[in-house]
């Protein structure tokens, strides 16, 4: 995405920020967990320029993990209805639920910590398996108040990006290792969710 990426798009989105006020920092990163093809860090980069950091940041955990939680209780209540049919019906999903009924807390808040990892899948899955409302509460809070702190961190200063080429080097190599770091996390895991799948359903044909 690198028009998103461009300064001047990251210069924009702080004036029109400051602008608006800082509810529009807090709906963004809200409607993003409904709408996940919009660019969370990008809002999450522009609260904290617009606001500072720890502002920023604040507006930006709570909008993101406000929305999180919101699509897992639509989920939760409506998941399993007639017109939402084909979401369980896909088997990627029912072995993520599998997986995640199995496991619970930890790997899913490992997942949430990475800033390149499907947060709107697993806010699904989250939804449709029986993980507790609670739980999960804490698991999206947590793993959220990581990623964003760790983006906030690195892009709390647009301008150095362009004046220190050094400081920008350096952020471009964080993110690249996040990218590969979560990617590589999300792999094990899908490679164990197939193990246990497998392994689930082996012992359900030697039962009969």
């Amino acid at each position: 995405m690198p028009s998103w990426f461009s300064f001047e798009t990251l210069t924009n989105l702080t004036q029109d920020y400051r602008a608006l006020g800082p509810l529009i920092g807090l709906l963004l990163p809200f409607l993003e967990a409904f709408l996940p093809f919009l660019p969370l860090v990008v809002f999450i980069i522009a609260n904290v320029n617009a606001y500072g950091i720890l502002l920023g940041f604040l507006l930006s955990w709570i909008g993101s993990a406000a929305g999180a939680y919101m699509v897992f209780l639509v989920i939760r209540k409506y998941g399993r209805a007639r017109a939402l049919g084909f979401i369980t019906r896909h088997e990627r999903i029912q072995k993520l639920i599998l997986w995640v009924e199995r496991n619970g807390f930890g790997p899913l808040f490992l997942l949430i910590c990475f800033p390149f990892t499907p947060s709107a899948l697993i806010n699904i899955v989250a939804g449709l398996s029986n993980i507790k409302k609670k739980t999960y509460l804490w698991t999206v809070t947590l793993g959220k108040l990581i990623m964003i702190l760790v983006v906030s961190f690195i892009g709390s200063d647009i301008k150095a990006l362009v004046t220190q080429p050094i400081r920008t080097i350096i952020v471009a190599l964080i993110i690249v290792i996040l990218w590969f770091v979560g990617k590589s996390v999300e792999k094990r895991i899908n490679n164990k969710v197939e193990a246990d799948f497998i392994s689930i359903h082996g012992e359900s044909r030697t039962k009969r």
